[in-house]
């Protein structure tokens, strides 16, 4: 039986992961080489229409939701909403803190963006491993893949290219740390989820004995 207390444990890990994961993102767009096919797209929106990148993450997220939700027939789940605004919020205020500032020297921005893709892996890692549901761009990914029975690679890859274009067209950046990113977060993350599992996992499992102990 699990504890009362377990579930707030469980979207701590959540929230953690995505306080880390937004970092990251932040990170590789201060790089200033290119950045992640989203990304590109938020910052495209931004130098056209005006707003935050944060807000425009939000307002794509909200988009992409309402039709993963159309495409199935289903209600998001909480945590897909929860994941859309938290992301946002926290990428506008880590933009906003001086020291993160885009490096003089080349070899320096690509150093930014590589720990910016460690960091956005493991911070995905850590919110997919609390398990309480996928960001909006995923839910549209398994939605069509649902919905068309299509391999979730190939959806994904899709879905990227007709994002990329799209802010690419919108004057977003689109350089070598693009290809660099789209070639290297897979890795990283399919690395950090199985560890971040085993953590999170070890947490929730002591955390459940222990208060199970207690209300004893």
């Amino acid at each position: 039986m699990v504890h009362p207390s377990v579930p707030w444990l469980r979207w701590s890990i959540y929230f953690a992961g995505l306080l880390v994961m937004s970092f990251g993102i932040v990170l590789t767009m201060k790089a200033d080489v290119g950045c992640a096919p989203w990304d590109v797209l938020h910052i495209g929106l931004e130098r056209t229409f005006g707003l935050t990148v944060g807000t425009w993450s939000i307002i794509v997220g909200m988009g992409v939701l309402a039709a993963s939700a159309l495409l199935v027939k289903r209600r998001p789940q909480l945590g897909a909403f929860l994941n859309m605004v938290t992301v946002g919020v926290l990428i506008d205020v880590w933009m906003m803190i001086p020291p993160l500032k885009t490096p003089p020297q080349l070899l320096e921005q690509y150093a930014m963006l590589l720990v910016g893709i460690v960091v956005s892996g493991y911070g995905m890692g850590l919110y997919i491993s609390a398990d309480v549901g996928a960001g909006p761009r995923d839910s549209l990914m398994l939605a069509l893949t649902e919905l068309t029975g299509w391999n979730v690679a190939y959806i994904r890859v899709m879905m990227e290219a007709l994002v990329l274009l799209v802010g690419w067209l919108l004057g977003g950046p689109v350089s070598f740390g693009t290809f660099l990113f789209c070639v290297t977060i897979g890795s990283v993350a399919g690395l950090a989820l199985p560890q971040c599992r085993k953590m999170a996992d070890r947490l929730l499992g002591a955390a459940n004995v222990r208060a199970q102990g207690l209300s004893r």
